[in-house]
C-alpha cells in the first residue's frame, strides 16, 4: 500500500469524490480529505491509499489533471514531520 497526496482540491470535494476519480486507475484502499479541526472546512488537499502495483499508474494519469475545474497535484505523500 502506498499513500498518494492530492493536493489543490476544490473545497466541495469529498472523500467518495475522491475514490470514485481514482478508482477509474487503479485499487483504492481509502480516502480522505483533510478538514480545518476549528471551522470542519477542506483545506484543499487530502490522501488517498492505494495498492503499490497501481500507485505510479496513478500518479501518472492524475497528476496535472483537472477535477471538478481545478488542476490538481498527484504525488506520493512524504512521511508527516513531527511539530517541535
Amino acid at each position: 500500500m502506498r499513500t498518494l497526496y492530492v493536493g489543490n482540491l476544490p473545497w466541495a470535494t469529498r472523500a467518495e469524490d475522491l475514490e470514485e476519480a481514482f478508482s477509474r486507475y487503479g485499487e483504492i484502499i481509502s480516502a480522505r480529505v483533510i478538514t480545518d479541526r476549528q471551522t470542519g472546512r477542506s483545506r484543499g488537499f487530502g490522501f488517498v491509499e492505494v495498492a503499490d502495483k497501481d500507485a505510479d499508474a496513478i500518479i501518472a494519469a492524475l497528476n496535472g489533471t483537472e477535477f471538478n475545474g481545478r488542476v490538481i497535484t498527484v504525488n506520493e505523500a512524504r512521511p508527516r514531520e513531527e511539530r517541535a
